[in-house]
């Protein structure tokens, strides 16, 4: 049966692209547990139904990135801001693609597309509206990596312990002109943005966070450095 969605503005404005309740029943039950694929590369993951096989091409969009426009190897991610998975791979994966290849000078660019799960994860679509807004700021890789920041402060597993207010609050502490940054988050100016991140990773058949593409090389889940390390030293290999 439908689940009715917690009242949030970002929820209601968004409920026509959210994923029917019913399969989402089961993600909501297992919240902070990980999931592992039944076959291929895996890891802990935010899920919202069966994980696909197989690779497939996916456009970065404009999306903001890391590295040089045009490298060798792209990796691009579909991620939750809420997902405690997508966090551990901001912690302990993305720091290390960063060290060893993008800041290294070598030919691989880091993309982040957005995939809020907004039912399970409330907040999620603010968090990727914000990262956005401080973008026009030029600072969207300071707030993608405050948002991870403040909630890993909390414990790993923490989802929902922060509200608007709170993002406005790390919007100052980043530098940013506030009453800009604040007209952006509240009159919604990348919801539109968002949204049609959610449905690339739709297209894509991504079902859970975070799902990436290395090439076109699926990687499912919070996968360790060596997993990426292997894909994207052969792929710049060729």
């Amino acid at each position: 049966m439908d689940i009715e969605p917690a009242k949030n503005d970002s929820v209601e404005k968004f409920k026509p692209y959210l994923i029917p309740g019913a399969i989402l029943l089961a993600g909501a039950l297992v919240a902070g547990a990980v999931f592992y694929s039944s076959g291929g590369r895996s890891g802990g993951q935010a899920t919202i139904g069966g994980e696909p096989s197989g690779s497939v091409q996916v456009s970065a969009d404009d999306d903001s990135f890391l590295g040089p426009k045009k490298a060798k190897v792209e990796i691009i991610e579909f991620s939750d801001y809420q997902c405690p998975f997508c966090r551990s791979f901001w912690r302990e994966t993305l720091s290390q693609i960063r060290s060893e290849y993008i800041d290294a000078g070598k030919s691989v660019k880091f993309v982040y597309r957005d995939f809020p799960l907004a039912q399970i994860h409330p907040l999620s679509q603010k968090y990727a509206e914000a990262a956005q807004c401080a973008g026009d700021q030029n600072k969207y890789w300071e707030m993608h990596d405050k948002i991870f920041e403040e909630q890993d402060k909390l414990g790993q597993g923490t989802i929902g312990a922060f509200e608007i207010q709170d993002i406005k609050k790390w919007a100052a502490d980043l530098g940013l002109n506030v009453l800009e940054f604040n007209q952006c988050l509240d009159s919604g100016k990348y919801a539109e943005e968002v949204r049609k991140d959610y449905e690339a990773g739709v297209q894509a058949n991504v079902n859970g966070t975070p799902t990436f593409f290395v090439n076109g090389i699926r990687l499912i889940g919070a996968q360790p450095f060596e997993s990426f390390k292997a894909v994207i030293d052969e792929e710049l290999g060729k």
